[in-house]
């Protein structure tokens, strides 16, 4: 237990029946990039029960924030499902990840293109001031079966336009752009669709994309994953690393139980 702090519940959300985020605590102690992710979870009989879980809040706010889903029979979320205020949380000393920025060399557009609770991640990396200094434009594409699950479009929206810091740069620079896959939308389709068919680009007036000018940070479901892999490696992108920054970095820890 001595390689995890250990933290309070401070809210809890529940976005839908199947997705829920809450707040807690954070030790002086803990730091962090934006864009990484921590194992946190609970203690059960003794013992840290944790998972992979990207942080949402930004680095320099006092709290810390987790978006999850909800399985049923998931050995961590079906009991972290049902936590409340004052509820006790376990979160690991170490947070790691590549996608950070300096985990890509330099560009002009920055994508972050998420589904699910993949979205996670990129909520810290558009809170970020080094991200608006580094790009010229964001463009955060958030994936989701139905509406309801697209959460966070609120701050994304409203708040961060009106961010006392960084507002100003949100407005010139932040792109968000919403798909479902199950319902009428303004935006529908799966991620890689929207990619190869140009409609995304012919959306936002944009170029597509090529490894000159982009770089592309992915977080979501294995299939998001692997087959944007294949879309950005036939265009000529290169993966890249903590180690080796290059033009596209993926995440692969992603929770599912």
């Amino acid at each position: 237990m001595s390689a995890y702090y250990e933290e309070t519940v401070l809210s809890v959300r529940h976005w839908t029946d199947s997705l829920f985020s809450f707040t807690s605590t954070r030790s002086p102690a803990f730091r962090y990039t934006n864009g990484q992710f921590a194992m946190m979870g609970i203690e059960i009989e003794g013992k840290p029960l944790v998972r992979a879980y990207s942080i949402v809040s930004p680095n320099y706010e006092d709290t810390l924030e987790w978006f999850s889903i909800k399985v049923a029979n998931g050995p961590l979320t079906s009991r972290l499902q049902h936590i409340k205020d004052g509820d006790r949380i376990l979160v690991s000393k170490k947070p790691v990840g590549t996608l950070v920025i300096d985990s890509l060399t330099p560009g002009r557009t920055l994508w972050l293109l998420s589904t699910g609770t993949g979205l996670a991640p990129f909520l810290s990396i558009i809170r970020d001031l080094e991200t608006y200094e580094r790009f010229d434009k964001i463009v955060l594409v958030h994936g989701c079966r139905i509406v309801a699950e697209l959460a966070y479009g609120e701050l994304i929206t409203r708040d961060l336009p009106n961010h006392e810091y960084i507002g100003e740069l949100v407005k010139e620079k932040l792109v968000y752009y919403p798909t479902v896959t199950r319902e009428p939308f303004e935006h529908r389709g799966r991620i890689t669709d929207l990619i190869t068919t140009g409609r995304i680009f012919a959306d936002l007036d944009l170029p597509a994309l090529n490894p000159v000018d982009d770089r592309v940070m992915l977080c979501g479901n294995p299939e998001l994953l692997a087959d944007m892999r294949a879309i950005l490696e036939s265009l000529g992108f290169t993966e890249g690393s903590s180690g080796e920054p290059a033009q596209f970095v993926i995440e692969k820890a992603f929770v599912e139980k």
